[in-house]
């Protein structure tokens, strides 16, 4: 295990494809960042558009799919991290189908091309087996997820978990752009999806949560330890 960080340092658990696969390497090239290493890598050329503002964000989450959203710790890092390695042991690794560049209601993301009934339960057992170790957010974080017009239940979402898309409003995805316009998405969904080439459609396993950690809210975050599921 890693050392403990910062008081003010986040964690998060993610999916991210494992540092051979190639949408590793590629998707990492497309944000322009290897969560991995933490090393900016050159993006490929946009016509008419800056490739880096579009995936800014992105970036500095790293290619990833969320299963627990980054959050503050209420508990010791010796705590959560027995937390997160319990569940890891009791977690079975399952087959992911192939994934695609789709259009996610104006943002670009991976998404699974066929039914995973093992998604959807990986993603609830992460959120509940580190509730006890989040932190609440304040109040400045709960009003900027209020900006997004929240529906009542994810408002209620947001105050159990702190975060309003878990749950039944969870979705898989590997964010890979900013919300676009109409015009950008012409642009953008053809280069990424010609860029990544095979990669998303290869067959692979979940074989493993993803520990990230966040210096402090806006930094980037990197990936401190894949925990092999041994359910």
């Amino acid at each position: 295990m890693i050392g403990a960080p910062a008081p003010e340092a986040r964690l998060a658990l993610y999916w991210a494809p494992e540092a051979d696969d190639p949408l590793h390497r590629l998707g990492s090239a497309w944000l322009g960042r290897d969560a991995e290493t933490g090393a900016p890598l050159p993006q490929p050329v946009l016509p008419g558009l800056d490739i880096a503002e579009v995936t800014a964000d992105a970036r500095r989450y790293g290619l990833h799919a969320t299963l627990t959203p980054p959050f503050r710790l209420r508990v010791s890092w010796a705590e959560a991290m027995a937390a997160v390695d319990a569940l890891a042991a009791r977690l079975a690794p399952f087959e992911l189908p192939p994934l695609a560049v789709e259009d996610l209601e104006g943002f670009l993301a991976l998404r699974e091309t066929a039914p995973c009934p093992a998604l959807r339960p990986l993603a609830d057992a992460c959120v509940e087996a580190l509730e006890a170790c989040r932190a609440p957010p304040d109040e400045a974080e709960l009003a900027r997820r209020r900006r997004a017009r929240l529906s009542p239940r994810q408002e209620a979402l947001l105050a159990r978990y702190g975060y309003p898309y878990v749950m039944e409003e969870w979705r898989f995805h590997v964010t890979l752009s900013r919300r676009l316009s109409a015009a950008e998405m012409a642009v953008v969904r053809p280069a990424v999806t010609d860029f990544l080439g095979e990669a998303p459609g290869q067959r692979r396993r979940v074989e493993a949560i993803t520990l990230f950690t966040q210096a402090k809210a806006g930094a980037p975050l990197l990936i401190a330890e894949r925990l092999r599921l041994r359910g």
